[in-house]
């Protein structure tokens, strides 16, 4: 910094909210199936989601901001990922992780399985896979934290 420089920084309060808002995402400790493996994998030194703010999985939803639904919903679970999801405080925000729960994947002819967890849940993100890999959820979560501070990709 040169001698003379301010080095200020103007901005609004909203947007210094959105900023912190996106970087300390806490989320759930919650896994259904296999994708949730995969999950776990991002908290790795390979992968370290700590970049994002993101390090701590909770262990309650009341303590927790970000759902990341992974794995196969049956109809038989549907009602307990709602309730937690209604036990999040506000805001609140989910990231389907891998086929089966975003349409069923392999097991869409079961009669036991919920064609998608936006039928039960509002979902933000999609992270597509089987399994999605970590760096497939990693990005899924920048994309969350862009939507947070009212980014647009163009």
């Amino acid at each position: 910094m040169k001698t003379g420089d301010a080095g200020i920084l103007t901005t609004t309060m909203e947007k210094a909210m959105e900023w912190g808002r996106s970087n300390s995402i806490w989320p759930l400790t919650f896994g259904l199936a296999c994708c949730a493996i995969e999950m776990m994998a991002v908290q790795a030194s390979k992968a370290d989601v700590s970049r994002f703010g993101s390090e701590v999985f909770r262990n309650s939803p009341r303590q927790s901001d970000l759902m990341i639904v992974s794995g196969t919903v049956t109809k038989k679970m549907a009602p307990r990922v709602r309730r937690l999801y209604d036990e999040m405080p506000y805001p609140k925000y989910v990231i389907a992780m891998g086929v089966c729960v975003i349409q069923g994947g392999p097991y869409n002819q079961g009669y036991s399985v919920v064609l998608g967890v936006d039928r039960v849940i509002p979902v933000d993100v999609y992270v597509p896979g089987c399994p999605p890999t970590p760096e497939a959820l990693i990005n899924g979560l920048i994309t969350l934290q862009k939507k947070i501070r009212g980014e647009t990709d163009r």
